[in-house]
């Protein structure tokens, strides 16, 4: 919800620079002067003064570019939308706060994680533990109205997370990206394989039943990293 402290956070974007990790300002700052920036800046404003509540925070809609730093990055995950009930969004894909209760999705990923590697499932959603270690869980929509997914599809946020990937793929070498869906499965055009490794496989949603199982894409992307050098991602999460 944006409440006071979203608000300012929005105002604060439009008066100035986007507040964002050093990193990252330096490979996007082009695209926060862009025509299509200052239009999600003013749609979130007319949202926010219409009344409407909209997920994640303020100050959280940037949190996957905050927690994981441009030359920290090693793995991608790409969702969809963030989360568009209260409290569970926290501008990282598929992760929700510990104490919300853990959504279908998450669920699934927890059980191919123990499929895969003998995984223990915690007893939260809060994914933070991946992101500093380099999971980049980034959504191509960085905000979404309450109850209505999808609803900040067209509002723009798309120009910018395929600059996202565009600029991982140019700018850094042997990331593993993985898209689970179709739609994840549609930005592989926008990453070069012969730098990076690219995992496919079902969204882990429920609705698709058993198809997303034992893809074994946890283990395939710590052996990639191993293989080049890369310190692997523990998993595992406290």
């Amino acid at each position: 919800m944006i409440g006071n402290d979203g608000f300012l956070v929005i105002l604060q974007m439009i008066k100035e620079a986007i507040q964002i990790e050093p990193g990252w300002l330096k490979v996007l700052k082009d695209e926060f002067r862009k025509p299509y920036f200052s239009e999600i800046k003013s749609q979130l404003l007319a949202e926010f003064s219409s009344g409407q509540i909209v997920y994640p925070p303020g100050k959280l809609m940037f949190n996957a570019f905050n927690k994981t730093p441009f030359d920290k990055v090693k793995v991608v995950i790409l969702g969809q939308d963030p989360y568009h009930g209260p409290g569970q969004a926290m501008g990282l894909s598929f992760s929700v706060p510990k104490g919300i209760e853990i959504p279908g999705s998450l669920r699934n990923i927890y059980k191919e994680l123990r499929l895969d590697i003998g995984f223990d499932a915690p007893d939260h959603g809060d994914l933070t533990s991946w992101a500093e270690q380099g999971v980049f869980l980034l959504n191509a929509m960085l905000s979404v109205r309450h109850k209505s997914p999808g609803s900040h599809a067209k509002m723009g946020w798309q120009f910018f997370t395929d600059e996202v990937i565009r600029q991982l793929s140019a700018g850094r070498e042997h990331l593993v990206f993985l898209l689970w869906g179709n739609f994840a499965r549609s930005k592989k055009t926008l990453v070069d394989e012969k730098k990076h490794l690219v995992l496919e496989s079902a969204h882990p949603s429920p609705l698709t039943g058993n198809q997303f199982f034992n893809n074994h894409h946890f283990s395939q992307t710590n052996a990639f990293l191993k293989s080049h050098n890369i310190l692997p991602i523990n998993w595992q999460i406290q």
